[in-house]
């Protein structure tokens, strides 16, 4: 048989890149809003600049929360505590402009409109499409190139704030390119590490500390060769970062929120957002009806979209593709979820118990294949059911 290889890269960001500060801040305050009314619907959006941050959106709670405070926590709590570093929490100015949701869409989430069925049921919040992606290839039934650049980026993280490399800051990203074999990861060709610094760091000291500390640290052994290329600060300098060097905006990751571009997404951001908005709730749950699949062996990879329209419940479509892995067909295997799982927002909020504060914790480093955190839609609860119901269908010859 003739090899087949093939490179494919994925990229992620630090908690302190302007984009995910943003993602971070939006992400907190729905948490605190949540803590206090679930039913609160939120839509906060965050920009961030040299020394101010603006927070706007639509958020319809009967609780209070001080969101200029919140913001500074967060930014705190990223590591920009000082001038030096280019952004300050305690000195940048914080602006808010926050209205309540449109009593058209509220009218549409309230009540859905399409059967007497589902009548009493939430609609969906907006038309959309959402996509959900799982792979065998790692332990977190995800891609192998997104997986290597969310650990490097929480490596850098982690001897930033540990001292372990004190003349870290916070801003910094990272980038791996896999080699594929027939299908299969065969070896790392290419690891890209940028990190902001401060600006008496020698730049070979930096690279050679960062190779130790955080490249071996994170990439095995037996992916990398000789003639796996290694870039650090390939600039070399990286001392203006953050906010001061480049404006942040709440959801301009979202490839490196979900699969790092090896599966498509809907284009619609998650962060500051209530699970009513289906851009994430149900981006939430095709991605726990495909990782369920795949830890189920009913593939070896699959990919889900959903799409709604909104005031109605029910999706209006349900698209599985298995890339030819399914052991029985991608149509059997659409009934199948059908069947064995709620797609509609209150099925979704329910199944997944979203009305609570849990978001702040994946607004960095990926909201999927987070086995260091307790997330619902990362469970594969549903395997057996799977399983068992498959068993109605025809296994593909």
């Amino acid at each position: 048989m003739e090899e087949n290889r093939y490179l494919f890269t994925s990229e992620s960001v630090t908690e302190g890149h302007p984009d995910k500060v943003c993602d971070q801040i939006a992400d907190k305050i729905l948490d605190e809003i949540l803590a206090e009314d679930p039913l609160a619907r939120v839509a906060c959006e965050c920009m961030a600049t040299t020394g101010m941050v603006y927070i706007t959106g639509e958020i319809s709670t009967d609780c209070y929360v001080d969101i200029p405070h919140i913001a500074r926590e967060v930014i705190r709590e990223i590591g920009y505590d000082s001038s030096d570093s280019g952004f300050d929490w305690e000195t940048c100015a914080v602006l808010t402009s926050i209205g309540e949701q449109s009593g058209d869409i509220a009218m549409g989430v309230n009540r859905a409109m399409d059967s007497q069925e589902n009548q009493g049921l939430i609609g969906a919040g907006d038309q959309g499409m959402m996509f959900g992606y799982a792979s065998d290839e790692t332990p977190e039934l995800m891609p192998m190139p997104i997986v290597l650049a969310h650990k490097l980026c929480k490596r850098l993280a982690v001897v930033r704030k540990d001292r372990i490399l004190n003349y870290l800051r916070p801003d910094g990203k990272a980038q791996v390119s896999v080699e594929y074999l027939n299908g299969k990861v065969d070896r790392v060709a290419t690891v890209v590490v940028s990190t902001q610094h401060d600006p008496d760091v020698p730049i070979e000291q930096l690279r050679k500390e960062i190779y130790g500390e955080v490249i071996c640290k994170v990439i095995p052994e037996d992916l990398m060769d000789e003639e796996t290329h290694i870039y650090i600060n390939p600039t070399g300098r990286f001392v203006l970062g953050g906010p001061k060097a480049d404006s942040g905006l709440t959801g301009r990751k979202i490839i490196v929120d979900t699969y790092g571009g090896l599966a498509p997404h809907g284009g619609g951001s998650f962060s500051g957002k209530d699970p009513t908005k289906v851009d994430r709730s149900a981006t939430y749950m095709a991605r726990y009806a495909a990782k369920n699949l795949v830890a189920a062996g009913l593939a070896k990879q699959c990919m889900i979209e959903l799409a709604y329209a909104i005031g109605v419940a029910q999706p209006v479509s349900l698209f599985v593709d298995t890339k030819g892995t399914g052991v029985i067909s991608d149509e059997d295997i659409s009934k199948l979820l059908l069947e064995s799982m709620d797609f509609t927002p209150q099925g979704i909020i329910d199944t997944l118990d979203l009305r609570r504060p849990l978001y702040y914790q994946v607004a960095s480093y990926g909201h999927f294949g987070r086995n260091d955190l307790d997330l619902p839609w990362e469970k594969t609860d549903k395997v057996d059911l799977l399983r068992e119901n498959a068993k109605k269908y025809p296994a593909k010859a």
